[in-house]
């Protein structure tokens, strides 16, 4: 349990300095960051699936392809949302993907769903009108954003679930770094900016920071029972509140503080219901 803990923290603080990087970057064009973000982590994903082996090219294609599709625009619109509003905002409202997918679960896969994850959607919702309605200086375009990236992210699980186990995780990851970079290196084209010395390393460290916070947060889930350490993923929020009010100087009123209080302890209900008997 203590291993897992530590995993799931690495994990957070590797998905922080993501995220800090990506608002430090703002004067780059959202695609361009996308395109380093993915050529970083196939730095990683493809030597993983030469040295193991594994048949890169995947079974469910065309699922593989469209988780791939989504998951672009979800990023996209999430890196977006970072440019234009706090990044505890925009990661905790992003983060409300699982209720997004709750509800195309039972669109969708007609899964039956319990009381109390309905009770989360509520309470996660309730904090993002909370965080919105009472901060009249809020940007409207970056709350839209992030709400319409954790939308995107919410599909991205559900094709994720049809997959299943017919393919290795890491084909998965491999596929959607490879189209994300294929799409976001040709829109980037139109907006190229020649990064200085130091923004090589930092634009190049978004994939490292990425793969990190993804392989740790893994291994956590893998070591120990879900329900005991995936609330800790969130833990993220925090950290990134605290990066942000130090390093960029934001400012977060009692309004915010409870609508990323709710939003992340109905992520957490979630969580925990889907492990309860």
């Amino acid at each position: 349990m203590k291993k897992a803990i530590q995993y799931m923290l690495i994990s957070a603080i590797g998905f922080t300095l993501l995220n800090t990087f990506i608002k430090y970057l703002n004067h780059f064009n959202v695609y361009q960051i996308v395109f380093f973000r993915s050529i970083g982590s196939l730095f990683f994903t493809v030597p993983f699936l030469l040295k193991n082996k594994i048949y890169s090219l995947g079974n469910k294609r065309k699922l593989l392809v469209l988780r791939s599709v989504f998951g672009f625009i979800s990023m996209v619109l999430f890196f977006s949302s970072l440019k234009l509003i706090s990044m505890g905002s925009a990661v905790s409202i992003r983060y409300i993907a699982p209720i997004f997918a709750i509800v195309f679960a039972v669109l969708i896969l007609k899964e039956q769903i319990k009381k109390v994850q309905w009770l989360a959607c509520v309470i996660a919702f309730l904090g993002v009108v909370i965080i919105k309605g009472f901060d009249i200086e809020m940007n409207v375009l970056g709350l839209l954003y992030a709400l319409l990236s954790a939308f995107f992210a919410g599909i991205v699980y559900i094709i994720i679930r049809k997959i299943g186990d017919k393919d290795h995780p890491m084909v998965i990851v491999n596929y959607f770094m490879i189209i994300s970079g294929i799409i976001s290196g040709c829109l980037s084209l139109f907006y190229w900016k020649m990064p200085q010395l130091w923004e090589w390393f930092v634009l190049f460290s978004l994939g490292i920071f990425g793969y990190f916070g993804q392989y740790y947060m893994t291994k956590a889930l893998q070591s120990s029972e879900t329900n005991m350490v995936a609330p800790l993923k969130y833990v993220e929020v925090v950290f990134t509140m605290i990066i942000g009010v130090i390093w960029f100087k934001e400012i977060y009123n009692i309004y915010n503080l409870i609508g990323i209080l709710l939003v992340v302890s109905g992520l957490i209900i979630n969580v925990l219901s889907k492990q309860s008997k």
